[in-house]
Order: structure tokens, then C-alpha cells, then sequence
């Protein structure tokens, strides 16, 4: 494996139309010898409020306040990627990258210390070498991340933002049509 791409994102290429990832962002919590797993980014469940599930993650959460649509693998589980408001509680939290963290949805906000959170149903996962082979099939863009990639209030346009901000021919993919056959 070279190196890892944990904290990096992935951005669906137009030539991934798989529904499940058809036009995602997925921000990569980990990546190693073993697999990578992250959460799409892009996928607010619009009519589902974090109050709904967790009535004491809402104050901390990003707008949109809904939970959002993590990926395909385990949809009952929530995951809540957060940034601390102050220096986490290592109990309450799983360090990623540039400040971001995993936190136990189990505490509160205040115990965990959790200055804005965004809460997903499911996650996205790949074993062993799949992600490396989806990437070597130009299925995924790899990309730099920034700290609010995650926490976007227009999430419905975090791809083609996301997109826009790189250099050269990557650039170009952001003004490419959902569907090209209605073009």
C-alpha cells in the first residue's frame, strides 16, 4: 500500500454511477493495509432532524441540522465527525485529521467538547485493495481536504465546490452535467 489517504476526499468521478455514490464527496476517516472506510458529506436526509435521534446533539450540529446519509454500510449506526471546541476528552473521541474527530454520541456535547458535530446513518467502506482499484479505474478523484469540507451549509453543493477548487484539468469535471444524455 503507499500511502494513506485518511483525511483526504474522495470525489466521485463522472465515471462512478453506482447510486450509492453517484456525484458523493466522501470524507476518509481511515485508510491502512486493511481497508479504508469515511462518510459521504454530500447527503443531508433533508426531512430527518438530529433532534429526531438525538435531541442533545442538536445545538452543536452544523446547518444543515438533519442527519445525513453516511453510505451503504451499516445504515443503523450513526457516526457522529466532529471538531472540539476545547482539548477532547480521549475517552470521548477518536482523533483523525486536522482537528477533526470520531465522538462517543453516547456522552453529551459538553462532556465530549464538541464545538460542531455532523451526524451520518452509515458509513462508506472498502476492503483490503478495493479503494486502491477503484481509484486506479478513475472511479474517485483524491483530493486535499480543508477542516470545513465536512461541516458545509450548502452540502448539495459541496462537489462541485469541492471540484471547482483544484487546479487544471480537475477543475473542468465540475461543470459536468449529472447526466449527460440530457445534454
Amino acid at each position: 500500500m503507499a500511502e494513506s489517504l485518511a483525511g483526504k476526499l474522495l470525489v466521485a468521478s463522472p465515471k462512478l454511477v453506482d447510486p450509492n455514490f453517484h456525484r458523493s464527496v466522501v470524507y476518509l476517516c481511515g485508510h491502512d493495509e486493511n481497508g479504508a472506510f469515511g462518510v459521504i458529506i454530500n447527503r443531508p436526509l433533508t426531512d430527518v432532524d438530529v433532534a429526531d435521534h438525538l435531541p442533545g446533539w442538536r445545538a452543536a450540529a452544523s446547518e444543515p441540522k438533519v442527519l445525513f446519509a453516511g453510505g451503504p454500510v451499516e445504515p443503523s449506526v450513526a457516526l457522529g465527525l466532529a471538531r472540539p471546541g476545547r482539548t477532547p476528552a480521549p475517552d470521548e473521541w477518536t482523533l483523525l485529521h486536522d482537528g477533526l474527530g470520531l465522538v462517543n454520541l453516547g456522552s453529551s456535547p459538553d462532556e465530549a467538547g464538541v464545538a460542531e458535530i455532523r451526524v451520518f446513518v452509515g458509513y462508506a467502506g472498502w476492503s483490503a485493495g478495493q479503494l486502491e482499484g477503484e481509484i486506479e479505474e478513475e472511479a474517485w478523484f483524491v483530493v486535499d481536504s480543508t477542516p470545513a469540507d465536512p461541516f458545509s451549509p450548502d452540502p448539495a453543493g459541496t462537489w462541485r465546490a469541492v471540484l471547482r477548487r483544484q487546479r487544471g484539468k480537475l477543475a473542468m469535471f465540475a461543470f459536468h452535467p449529472p447526466d449527460p444524455t440530457m445534454n
